[in-house]
């Protein structure tokens, strides 16, 4: 092994640390956490529909969905941090701006889908594998770390 490979593969063990520390950042958001079931749920219908989400929640008129799709973001970040020392480099455009009219806005949601379905199939498959665990992890600490009465 290679001393890169060596670093790759430590790094990789963050994981489970970026995991515990989107959860504790947003356990005293309302119901925030119960997006990391979903989030586990959604990694079955690809990267697109994953990145996508947020834009969704965010959108919506009630904090608490804007919070949501700050968390769904927040986990994109670390997905993109996780696999940059890889040499994947995940899309992750901001879509958004108080410049951005809705015309703009729609282009830049376009070309970032677009740059997601055109990563290599095989970079693809791995960050499906990254966000799997990723999200897999987000799943424990939200046991462990959740509010009680938050359901």
């Amino acid at each position: 092994m290679t001393q890169t490979q060596d670093k790759t593969e430590l790094y990789l063990y963050s994981i489970d640390h970026l995991a515990q520390d989107l959860v504790i950042q947003n356990r005293n958001k309302k119901n925030v956490l119960n997006e990391s079931h979903k989030m586990r749920m959604a990694v079955a219908y690809g990267l697109e529909r994953f990145w996508g989400e947020h834009l969704r929640l965010e959108g919506d008129k009630n904090e608490e969905n804007q919070n949501k799709g700050k968390y769904w973001k927040a986990v994109w970040d670390a997905l993109e941090q996780i696999l940059q020392p890889t040499g994947i480099n995940l899309p992750n455009q901001n879509i958004k701006s108080k410049k951005t009219n809705k015309e703009e806005e729609s282009q830049n949601i376009r070309e970032m889908a677009k740059a997601i379905w055109g990563l290599p199939l095989e970079h693809q498959r791995i960050a499906l594998m990254v966000l799997t665990q990723l999200c897999d992890s987000l799943v424990w600490w939200t046991q462990r770390y959740k509010k009680k009465g938050e359901d």
